[in-house]
């Protein structure tokens, strides 16, 4: 071929028939080498079976082979070129990337030819290019059979490593990228070299790079986090590590591997967020609650509304509908509280069926337009177990002020705020006042007392005689004494029974407070019948909480207790109130009546100020009556009729009466003549500790207006 021919362009006959879908890219390739007259192009079309066959060549290559274009079309290439060994045409027709390799190639005679040949794929096709260099001079041949077994060896090494990995040669500018790389982000390896691989760094993310890059090149190896995005836009997280490279002659570039953790920093985050989300409803947690209101407080300048939300009357949907009725309740009210709220707040699930809203807000106004319409939305009807319900909740309310410090101090606030929601009636929203707080406070304060007191055996009893009077004549008997719960707190002195009892039902102490009461009574009871024998009471009376009665493990409490201190259940007799009783009469009914079955006495208290059933009374498994010293106060001013009337009563019913409160001679009279023998109260006796009632055994009984009780 002259050089004249060499420069003239190629013609349409020159350039294979192609696919469609390929033709105009390679049509470019074609026209850019075929004319060099040094350089032999075949396009070969690759099979399945990395069956090489030439489908076109332009006159160089037919001139170096020794064969018309015509014959070549459609021959197996492979009958033509060798690969070195140990290298297969799968190597050598790479769709990520341009391979070069020594190949011998035979021409027409049978002569071998050293050469050096370039594979370029065609995209989205099964057609490469085919550029075949040859040498010219023996030397020539060696030197290019050396850097070929060495660029086969870095093959090898870096371009089939797993780990994807880009060099550069100087600078921002990629000299190579291995197939691992452009795998990862679905490439060829010519869309990655030079500055190419920067626009597929994540663009939040390139500055950083950029930063990595210039220290990388200063001489520090550096690693960082940074996002790329693959052919198709998807994202992924990759772990870089970098190395600096210095190549003479050429300037400073770097080594960089990436590691895509896409799948782990998915799994982690699946980790993370279930660890801080209900798994039920799907809400944050308290932890997240607590880190979003500690991040919003960490601006003194902005504006932050909590909210507290208490479902009311929650346990009877679940009692009633059962708990998959419940969870599904949940469910629907977080589902309606995220879609009340405004874009920013927070929803959060306390616990139970309690909810938090944190309103990035700074207007009272604006908390409480959210919270009324959280009020409205929660009391639209919701289907549960084909029964139609509308919940409802009470809202405590607390704008954030300088007297929160914390989260804890803001949690505490709405908590307290909601609380009085509940108790002004229900379904309503309440706003924080000063004065709440500090009752809350000081209410919280000595219920933590109260807990370290029953911890530390710091309750301690006192016991009131009961007195049997046999007839005018006879000397009285004790027949029972009452164990009563006291507390002396060291800086606030007596506390009232009425009050830390109170305090022990509302906030889960009082089955602790109650183990406390029986066990050191029964103690206090083996210790007199050993100390006065004959003389001792013979039994003592423990009053029962209505919360201790839905206890399962009630009865096994008093039989191991009686067991522990020897004594008979006839010497035990259990107090409760009428009203208690009335709250939930049938399992009232089971829970004493195996308590009687057992040989424990038990005795209802304050009788005649509840509303009973004369049906349920007859039914009760009880023992007395105790009349209510209210009724006794009565005697005196000529008011009879239902001290009379409970005396008569429990005769009627075979059962034993007591009256309470009795503090003067007349009422004692009065009430003898009623029929009501057994009597308690200031006119027989004070409380006494345990000492002063030893005392006041020995000493015959005596009454505390004179003489003998």
């Amino acid at each position: 071929m002259t050089a004249a021919s060499a420069a003239s362009p190629v013609g349409d006959a020159d350039i294979p028939r192609l696919p469609r879908q390929t033709g105009q890219v390679v049509t470019a390739v074609f026209q850019a080498v075929a004319a060099d007259p040094e350089v032999a192009v075949l396009v070969a079309e690759v099979g399945d079976a990395d069956e090489a066959v030439i489908r076109w060549s332009n006159p160089r290559a037919s001139e170096l082979l020794g064969r018309a274009r015509s014959d070549l079309d459609g021959e197996l290439l492979a009958d033509f070129l060798t690969w070195p060994m140990g290298v297969s045409a799968a190597a050598v027709f790479r769709r990520e990337r341009l391979t070069t390799t020594s190949v011998t190639l035979r021409t027409a005679v049978g002569e071998t030819v050293a050469c050096r040949a370039h594979a370029v794929p065609a995209p989205g096709g099964r057609l490469w290019t085919l550029q075949v260099h040859p040498a010219h001079s023996e030397r020539e041949i060696a030197l290019r059979a050396s850097a070929a077994a060495h660029e086969h060896r870095f093959r090898m090494l870096a371009e089939r490593s797993p780990v994807p990995t880009m060099m550069s040669e100087q600078g921002m500018r990629l000299g190579h990228v291995n197939d691992a790389l452009c795998s990862l982000l679905g490439v060829t390896a010519d869309k990655l070299v030079g500055t190419g691989w920067m626009s597929y760094a994540h663009l939040d993310d390139l500055e950083a790079i950029s930063e990595t890059v210039v220290a990388v090149l200063a001489g520090q190896e550096r690693e960082m986090q940074a996002r790329f995005l693959d052919s198709h836009r998807r994202v992924h997280y990759t772990d870089m590590r970098f190395t600096p490279l210095h190549t003479p002659g050429v300037g400073d570039g770097f080594v960089a591997t990436l590691e895509d953790i896409t799948e782990r920093r998915a799994f982690e985050e699946q980790l993370n967020f279930q660890a801080t989300h209900d798994a039920l409803t799907g809400l944050p947690r308290r932890t997240r609650l607590w880190e979003h209101i500690t991040a919003v407080m960490a601006d003194t300048d902005a504006g932050l509304a909590c909210m507290f939300l208490d479902l009311d009357n929650f346990k009877l949907v679940n009692d009633s509908l059962g708990h998959k009725a419940g969870d599904a309740l949940l469910v629907e009210v977080a589902h309606r509280l995220t879609g009340s709220v405004r874009p920013g707040d927070l929803v959060a699930r306390f616990g139970g069926d309690e909810f938090v809203v944190a309103c990035g807000t700074g207007s009272l106004d604006a908390a409480l337009e959210v919270a009324d319409r959280i009020l409205r939305v929660l009391n639209e009807a919701v289907v549960l177990g084909g029964v139609e319900i509308h919940p409802r909740a009470s809202i405590g309310v607390v704008l954030r002020g300088p007297e929160h410090q914390s989260a804890d101090d803001l949690i505490r606030d709405c908590d307290i705020a909601m609380y009085q929601a509940k108790a002004r009636g229900k379904g309503r929203i309440m706003v924080l006042d000063a004065g709440a707080r500090s009752a809350v406070y000081d209410t919280l304060t000595l219920v933590a007392d109260l807990r370290q007191a029953i911890e530390d055996d710091h309750i301690t009893l006192c016991y009131q005689p009961i007195v049997a009077y046999r007839g005018a004549d006879a000397s009285p008997e004790l027949a029972s004494v009452e164990a009563l719960a006291r507390w002396r707190h060291p800086e606030r002195g007596t506390v009232p029974a009425d009050v830390f009892v109170r305090l022990a039902e509302e906030h889960g102490l009082v089955h602790d407070l109650g183990r406390v009461v029986l066990e050191t009574a029964c103690a206090a009871l083996a210790d007199w019948q050993r100390e006065l024998g004959p003389i001792a009471p013979p039994r003592v009376n423990v009053n029962l909480s209505v919360l201790q009665m839905s206890d399962p493990r009630l009865v096994q409490t008093v039989k191991r207790t009686l067991r522990r201190f020897g004594l008979r259940p006839d010497q035990l007799c259990l107090e409760i109130t009428e009203s208690a009783l009335m709250k939930d009469p049938d399992t009232a009914a089971m829970v004493l009546g195996q308590l009687r079955d057992h040989g424990v006495l038990v005795a209802i208290d304050d009788f005649g100020t509840g509303y009973s059933s004369l049906a349920y009374l007859r039914q009760l498994p009880v023992n007395y009556l105790k009349v209510d010293r209210s009724f006794v106060a009565e005697l005196q001013d000529g008011h009879t009729a239902v001290a009379k009337a409970v005396i008569s009563l429990a005769h009627n019913l075979d059962l034993g009466v007591v009256a309470e409160g009795v503090e003067t001679g007349t009422q004692r009279q009065m009430l003898e003549r009623m029929g009501c023998s057994l009597l308690q109260g200031f006119g027989i006796s004070q409380p006494l500790d345990e000492t002063g009632f030893v005392d006041w055994c020995l000493s015959g009984y005596p009454a505390a207006n004179g003489g003998t009780a």
